[in-house]
């Protein structure tokens, strides 16, 4: 049997209380074996901790949302540095610019997500962007302030391959989300079908962006399998080499052993 990481989900969301065994069984079912858990203000920090301290298959990623950006504060960015010696935290994030929400000013989300990259390279670990609305942004700070020997991750990616390229030439690694899936996610399919394998990776961001066949639910971290079934649609692969391919990129990145 294969194994697929999703990673990129919110077990630790309210939406999920309670129910982390149903959904971890059920992804088990689906191929599913490993949940990178992301925590990104305090009170789903705390949770994603939690978790990954309580299943072995689940991990976690912590930092500070752009849309958060405005409570970012030196005590802040203590409390994500002491949590960023947990063995089980595996990435910072998600860091990045929001220009869809807008909660706070752009010099201010450009000046946390430096601060947070920058974090991220004093303590030897990969960063997880989120980017709406803000793409050319986005990658004007990883070109000026430099992605760092640990790399990143470019979370849902929603741009064109041209534009993928560009990420990756500067150290990034692309992930798709169910979006992948989308009837009118041609840019994003043509992404997903040309980049270099070791390139890509998968995720759910449950329980938002349910893919095709359960658009318009709750997305479940075991849907990942949806977007790793399209993504070998679209490159003329079988489910297990893309499967393998991209949980194998995704312990490389995040130095998980085999």
């Amino acid at each position: 049997m294969f194994e697929i990481f999703d990673t990129h989900t919110h077990l630790n969301s309210d939406h999920f209380r309670g129910r982390e065994d149903e959904e971890l069984a059920l992804a088990k079912e689906m191929g599913v074996t490993y949940h990178n858990v992301v925590g990104f203000d305090q009170a789903t920090i705390d949770r994603a901790l939690v978790l990954a301290q309580q299943y072995p298959e689940v991990y976690a990623t912590i930092g500070w949302h752009p849309t958060e950006a405005g409570s970012y504060t030196q005590d802040i960015e203590e409390m994500i540095a002491c949590h960023l010696k947990n063995e089980k935290v595996i990435a910072l994030g998600e860091i990045g610019l929001d220009y869809h929400w807008m909660e706070d000013p752009k010099e201010i989300q450009i000046k946390v997500f430096k601060r947070q990259i920058q974090l991220s390279k004093d303590y030897d670990l990969p960063f997880v962007v989120h980017t709406r609305d803000a793409l050319e942004d986005t990658y004007q700070v990883l070109k000026e302030v430099g992605v760092g020997p640990r790399g990143g991750i470019m979370h849902s990616y929603s741009g064109s391959l041209e534009m993928a390229n560009k990420f990756i030439e500067l150290g990034m690694t692309i992930s798709f989300s169910g979006v992948v899936t989308f009837k009118k996610a041609q840019d994003i399919q043509e992404a997903a079908q040309q980049l270099p394998l070791d390139k890509i990776l998968v995720e759910t961001d449950a329980p938002y962006l349910a893919p095709v066949p359960k658009r318009g639910r709750e997305n479940r971290t075991a849907y990942t399998r949806f977007v790793v079934n399209k993504i070998a649609e679209l490159r003329g692969l079988s489910v297990e080499e893309v499967a393998s391919a991209t949980t194998e990129n995704a312990k490389r990145i995040f130095r998980i052993d085999r």
